[in-house]
């Protein structure tokens, strides 16, 4: 396809914008074909291996022919859906989050670029623990917002030093985002890391933000953090979910910003521009899931933890070259033995020669050149020895 240039000026700020990591790596293997004895092992992109179950895609095809089902919602979301939502967290925190503190967002990137509008503008700053996920790098961009990041320690296992960001917050700094579990690196953060961000974005008069996407997909049961059982929460937090991955909903686009009152009445002036409400379609599939789901969810909990263990035995071997500096609910973050390569070169490396697809850690941010992400659970556990065994064989390679 030829790419015509246009005789009108974009917005110097887009263009200056990276193209999407997952498009470029997939560019890789574009009309290539892999045999049998050696296929195609895609760990580049976090997608459910599995569709939604019948049940669900039933409910779906029961209501789509209701006349409702083709109209907006309100701006924040469909009030079932927000208080279903509200009633899952406060179960699972141990806490009181009412249906005015939930919106609903298509899916959540959007939940992340609606949360940045209504907090910072161009010239202001947030800060961010490296790696982090482009696509939140990329919208800052957009906006012109700066991006402070924070030293990434492989050393704690990818959690972010607290005297650092204390040292980062300026005059123009708006908040503080930390993912966990984390993308790219897996990395859970401990609960006693996440309360004392808490209170150093409360004392400093700045948010907290923080993305929980995988929360369904945590290590060991029970709540990760007491954050929402501090009754001054709606002050300096602001939550992050998505509905994506947990219900296999991932073309639906459905998630969903959890803060103060007050925070969601800016946000909702956002999102009646940008897209008046999420898709209806895709509410009602999260509040289905919500409300008639709660075995199958817990059942691919299980499946992803079996996932990581599989993965941690088989990157026990002692030939495997790779150094896994995390893994947790998705991703696995690795070190890889080519020193003085670039990310890139690797991964492009690793699909040319041995037909696994990841991607390279440089698109997480800056010093990110020695490692790659591995998004292990879109593969099925007893795949994990394989991945561990084309690994070993490039490392060995030194050519």
């Amino acid at each position: 396809m030829t790419t015509t240039t246009p005789n009108y000026r974009v917005n110097t700020l887009l263009a200056g914008v990276a193209e999407p990591a997952i498009a470029e790596a997939q560019g890789w293997i574009a009309g290539r074909t892999f045999p049998k004895d050696k296929p195609l092992i895609d760990v580049c992109q976090a997608v459910p291996g599995y569709p939604p179950p019948a049940a669900l895609t039933d409910h779906l095809a029961r209501i789509v022919s209701e006349p409702a089902s083709s109209r907006y919602t309100d701006i924040c979301g469909l009030p079932k859906l927000r208080a279903s939502l509200a009633e899952d967290m406060t179960r699972f925190y141990g806490s009181t989050i009412e249906p005015a503190q939930v919106m609903i967002t298509a899916g959540c990137n959007q939940a992340f670029c609606l949360a940045m509008m209504s907090l910072a503008q161009a010239g202001e700053e947030i800060v961010m623990p490296a790696p982090y996920y482009f696509n939140y790098e990329m919208w800052l961009q957009m906006l012109g917002i700066r991006l402070v990041p924070l030293s990434f320690r492989p050393e704690a296992g990818g959690e972010p030093d607290l005297a650092e960001a204390a040292r980062a917050i300026g005059p123009k700094t708006k908040a503080i985002v930390l993912v966990s579990p984390n993308n790219p690196t897996g990395a859970v953060y401990k609960p006693e890391t996440l309360r004392a961000f808490l209170a150093l974005a409360r004392e400093r008069g700045i948010a907290l933000v923080l993305d929980e996407t995988y929360r369904d997909f945590l290590p060991t049961d029970g709540a990760p953090h007491d954050l929402f059982c501090d009754a001054d929460w709606p002050r300096t937090l602001i939550h992050l979910y998505s509905f994506s991955k947990v219900f296999a909903l991932t073309g639906y686009r459905v998630g969903a910003i959890v803060a103060g009152s007050g925070f969601i009445d800016h946000a909702a002036k956002a999102m009646d521009c940008i897209a008046i409400c999420a898709p209806r379609i895709g509410q009602e599939a999260a509040h289905f899931g919500l409300g008639h789901l709660a075995d199958w969810r817990q059942s691919n909990t299980h499946m992803m933890r079996d996932r990581r263990a599989a993965l941690l035995k088989a990157f026990a071997r002692n030939d495997l070259g790779y150094e896994l500096i995390s893994a947790g609910a998705y991703f696995a973050y690795v070190k890889h033995p080519h020193r003085g390569r670039k990310a890139a070169e690797v991964a492009r490396r690793l699909v040319d020669r041995q037909n696994l697809l990841a991607l390279p850690g440089s698109v997480f941010g800056p010093n990110q050149d020695d490692y790659l992400r591995v998004a292990f659970a879109n593969v099925e556990a007893s795949l994990m020895p394989e991945i561990a065994a084309r690994l070993a064989a490039d490392a060995a390679d030194r050519g």
